[in-house]
Parts: C-alpha cells; sequence; structure tokens
C-alpha cells in the first residue's frame, strides 16, 4: 500500500470527523435556540399570570379568622387584621414580591411593581397611624412598640432583593403587628390599645388625603397641562425658599404612563381594604357624626377603579381624541374620591 494512498484516506477520515463536528455544533446550537423560545413562552405566561391583580377579601371574615370565630368583638382588631392581611397579600400573591426580583419574569414586569408600591405606601401610611394615633391615648403617652418596629420594616426599600431581602423586613412588620393584635384582643394585656375617636381618624385621612391628591395630578398630566402656579395663595405674606415661575407644564413621561395607572390602581386596592376596616372600628364615631354614607360614597369612588382593563396596554389618548385615555378616567375616580375624603374630615371636624 503506497504512500500516497494511505495520506488520501487520512485526508478524508479528517474531512469526515470535521463534518460531523460542524453537525453536533449544528445540533446543539438548534437545540439551544429551541429550548431559549420554549423558556421564553413559559416566560412569558408565567409573567401573565404573576401580573393579575389579587381579588378582593371581606374585612369582617378576615379579621373573624385572625381572632376565632368565638373572640369577641374588639374595638381596632379589623383595622390591624387588615394591615396584616393586606401586607401578606403582598408577599404570597403569585409570584410574591416582584419590585426587587433580579431574574425574569419579575425582571421585565413593571406593572404589579408598580402595583405593589402603591399598595406598600398605604401600608406604611396606615402603620404610621397606628403607632402615632390609633394606638396613643394622648400626644404625650408612650407609642406601642411593636407597632413602633412594624413601621419600621415596612419602610424598608422595597426593591432590596438580599442583604436582607425586602420580604424578610415585611415579615417582620407583619409579626410585629400581629403580636400587637395579640396584646390587644388578650385580656391578660392592658398595654395594647387602639383609641376610636374623631382626632385619631382625621389624624390618617389627611395622610391619604395628600395621597390621592398627588396620584390625581401625576395621573391627569398623562396628556401634558400648563397649570398656574398657586403654591403661595391663600397668605399674602407667605414666601418660598427659591423663586419660580408663574406657569408649569406638567407631563408624565410616556414611559412613565402606565407606572403611575397600576400604582394608582394598587393604591386604590388597598384603601379600600382600609377604609371598610374604619367603618368597623369607627362605627360608633361616623354614625355619631352621620359620616358614614359618606365614608362608603368614597369607598363606591374607588371600587369603581378596580374595573377589569379590556386594553392590552394602558391607552394615552388626547383627552377628547380618538383613543381612550385610561389615566384621566383613572384620576377620575381618585378626584372624586379625594374630595369626598376633604368633605368626610370637615364633617369629623365638626363638633
Amino acid at each position: 500500500m503506497s504512500a500516497s494512498f494511505i495520506t488520501q484516506w487520512r485526508l478524508k477520515f479528517r474531512d469526515w470527523q470535521e463534518d460531523v463536528a460542524e453537525g453536533a455544533g449544528s445540533g446543539w446550537v438548534k437545540f439551544a435556540a429551541w429550548m431559549a423560545l420554549v423558556y421564553l413562552l413559559l416566560a412569558m405566561l408565567v409573567g401573565i399570570y404573576w401580573s393579575q391583580t389579587p381579588q378582593a377579601f371581606s374585612v369582617r371574615e378576615n379579621a373573624t379568622l385572625k381572632l376565632g370565630s368565638s373572640t369577641d368583638y374588639i374595638t381596632g382588631s379589623t383595622t390591624t387584621s387588615t394591615i396584616i392581611r393586606v401586607a401578606e397579600t403582598l408577599l404570597d400573591k403569585p409570584g410574591g414580591l416582584l419590585s426587587n426580583d433580579i431574574t425574569p419574569p419579575g425582571l421585565w414586569l413593571d406593572n404589579m411593581p408598580n402595583w405593589e408600591y402603591g399598595v406598600l405606601i398605604q401600608v406604611r401610611d396606615i402603620s404610621k397611624a397606628m403607632r402615632e394615633s390609633f394606638s396613643r391615648s394622648q400626644s404625650q403617652s408612650l407609642e406601642d412598640k411593636d407597632l413602633g418596629k412594624a413601621e419600621s420594616r415596612f419602610n424598608f426599600d422595597n426593591q432590596s432583593w438580599a442583604m436582607p431581602a425586602s420580604e424578610s423586613e415585611y415579615r417582620d412588620g407583619i409579626q410585629y403587628t400581629n403580636r400587637y393584635l395579640q396584646r390587644l384582643i388578650s385580656t391578660a394585656h392592658t398595654n395594647a390599645q387602639f383609641y376610636a375617636r374623631s382626632d385619631n381618624l382625621i389624624y390618617w385621612l389627611r395622610t391619604v388625603e395628600t395621597r390621592l391628591g398627588n396620584l390625581s395630578q401625576r395621573l391627569s398630566a398623562s396628556v401634558g397641562q400648563r397649570r398656574i402656579n398657586t403654591d403661595l395663595s391663600g397668605d399674602a405674606q407667605a414666601l418660598q425658599s427659591t423663586p419660580s415661575p408663574s406657569e408649569v407644564l406638567v407631563k408624565t413621561p410616556w414611559g412613565k404612563i402606565d407606572d403611575v395607572f397600576y400604582e394608582a390602581r394598587g393604591t386604590s386596592w388597598a384603601l379600600i381594604h382600609f377604609l371598610k376596616a374604619v367603618e368597623v372600628d369607627f362605627s360608633d364615631v361616623l354614625k355619631r357624626k352621620n359620616a358614614l354614607v359618606s365614608l362608603r360614597q368614597i369607598i363606591r369612588e374607588l371600587e369603581s377603579s378596580q374595573a377589569t382593563v379590556y386594553s392590552p396596554m394602558i391607552l394615552n389618548g388626547s383627552g377628547f381624541g380618538v383613543l381612550a385615555n385610561h389615566s384621566l378616567v383613572m384620576a377620575s375616580y381618585i378626584s372624586r374620591a379625594n374630595a369626598a375624603i376633604i368633605d368626610l374630615r370637615s364633617l369629623l371636624d365638626q363638633g
């Protein structure tokens, strides 16, 4: 057998090996591409599922579940139980807390994280009211230690994913709130109280009023508005740190319109439950002030803001244009609820 013949066969064998290697490499590339496509499809489906807004719950049934059916009604137990349930919803809903996710599909979602932020802001506000007002008989009285710890935990950064994670801090806040609740309903403890007074309710409603007013302005700015500067109106002697123009162009950036919309949805969802809880715990105060109907009207306005959005995206039509403007519709409900809260606070403030 000649050397040239052997050389030719070696070259052919080498070419065959290269062809096999190229074919295998191409197969692996195709397999990886198909796997990536399947992953993206599954991630999209999971993302759609995770983006579903949690259902509303009955604050009375929730309080009964937390306390046990044999426990007599205790003033403040409904509001406290509702805070716990709303905070638990943030952590236990499908996908859990998405605001601090650093991997897909949570990383790609923005509607639900903004909804979560709206809910979280309301949890923080009412936790602050619990610590500073609802649980204290007067300004000079001591604050409840568990409520103080709970408020600080709920005010933790909602985008921290480790060391510590947001979820662990909020779980601690829930536990501290639950410890207060257990002392509240226990006859063996007298150092946990909930004072259902009109001035305490007014304290919280002032915060709600400013939150809704801010959201209403941001929602309305989806189409852009020239607004007269009224910062110093009502007081001829009023001063401010630096001068500002007499007219200001206010417009929410296009990429932030849906963020503000879903933050407002989350805010309204949480407020509906907190206001219903207040209706139970402050029932005598509201009846005495003839303000019960006013509170229920606020709840109805906010419930209207939770209607199903059938559009696949939040539209930003120009007010009276061809396309709808979901932000302006939401702003309408928020503004009416805010105006009703102002009226309710006025009723409660009267003797």
